[in-house]
């Protein structure tokens, strides 16, 4: 608004001159990921990542007694357990 309180150049309460702002967000979600496999480093592995990541499972799965079984394996065939093999 003007020192004399006009109304000149304002249509809803906001100034015409605003530059409108936008963002890519597809380069900056890619920007993003690139800076986290980045900081990562070169020594990072995703191959022995997955695989420990199976290790876990495996070992948060492991030892169940008859009925945490069952239950696991009614889960799992429901379609709502983690999707893996219990481990022996």
């Amino acid at each position: 608004m003007n020192q004399d309180n006009s109304t000149e150049g304002v249509a809803d309460g906001a100034p015409d001159d605003l530059i409108p702002f936008t963002i890519d967000l597809t380069f900056e979600e890619a920007r993003r990921r690139a800076e986290v496999v980045t900081a990562l480093g070169p020594e990072w592995d995703p191959v022995a990542a997955m695989r420990g990541e199976d290790e876990a499972y495996a070992l948060l799965y492991s030892g169940l007694d008859a009925e945490q079984q069952r239950t696991y394996d009614m889960l799992v065939a429901a379609g709502d357990g983690p999707g893996r093999a219990a481990a022996h």
